[in-house]
């Protein structure tokens, strides 16, 4: 019984474990990644530097460098998808170079957040507000240069919680940890029978031995 105690005591410790380091704390810098798209042919996952990241649960603004494609002549768009979090949500393919002349590009992503775990992500492109454009003049310069590389594209997060109750993710939290139960009593009660039957049977090869008549005397 001390046995499975010890062990219960680890698989949950293991398993609160995983869960936390899963987790994100108010503030913490949400993994972020970038690949590129030009003529069908893409480029690899880059991880992006910490300030151009999201944080936890922080509504921010960042300007993102967005590199020149290989062998680019501004025949075709060019497009960017991103990589989020620990988790890894991917966001569909984003057109960044190649729109109306007129137009300059800006990302927003929403974040769905509940507690410490991020819960999913949208991003998408839209134009620019003027007022923006009034405060980022240099962006619009560079957009309108085709010679002008890096471009640099506004990036904009923002955080939205949900329900903290989550029933999906409380039956899985429930099964998962019956499961390991489970899985850690018949580990124990298969031990103990072992045990039992090894004792059975040394006892009983013991009891069923030949036995040995006294020699008689004549």
């Amino acid at each position: 019984m001390e046995r499975l105690r010890l062990v219960s005591g680890a698989t949950a410790f293991l398993y609160l474990w995983v869960v936390s380091a899963a987790t994100y704390a108010p503030g913490d810098f949400v993994p972020l990644a970038r690949r590129g798209q030009y003529h069908s042919a893409r480029t690899t996952w880059h991880d992006q530097l910490g300030r151009h990241c999201p944080r936890f649960g922080i509504d921010r603004e960042v300007v993102l460098p967005v590199p020149k494609p290989q062998e680019y002549t501004g025949a075709d768009s060019y497009k960017i998808s991103f990589q989020v979090g620990k988790e890894k949500f991917s966001t569909p393919w984003l057109l960044v170079v190649g729109r109306q002349n007129s137009e300059v590009p800006i990302i927003d992503f929403t974040l769905r957040y509940s507690g410490g775990d991020l819960q999913g992500v949208i991003a998408k492109v839209t134009t620019m507000p003027e007022q923006y454009i009034k405060d980022h003049d240099e962006i619009q310069k560079q957009f309108l240069d085709p010679q002008a590389w890096p471009k640099h594209v506004l990036v904009r997060y923002t955080w939205e919680e949900t329900s903290e109750f989550d029933v999906e993710g409380g039956l899985y939290v429930l099964f998962g940890s019956g499961f390991i139960f489970m899985l850690v009593t018949a580990l124990h009660v298969l031990q103990s029978s072992k045990e039992k039957l090894a004792r059975f049977v040394k006892e009983t090869v013991i009891d069923a031995g030949p036995s040995v008549e006294p020699a008689k005397v004549e």
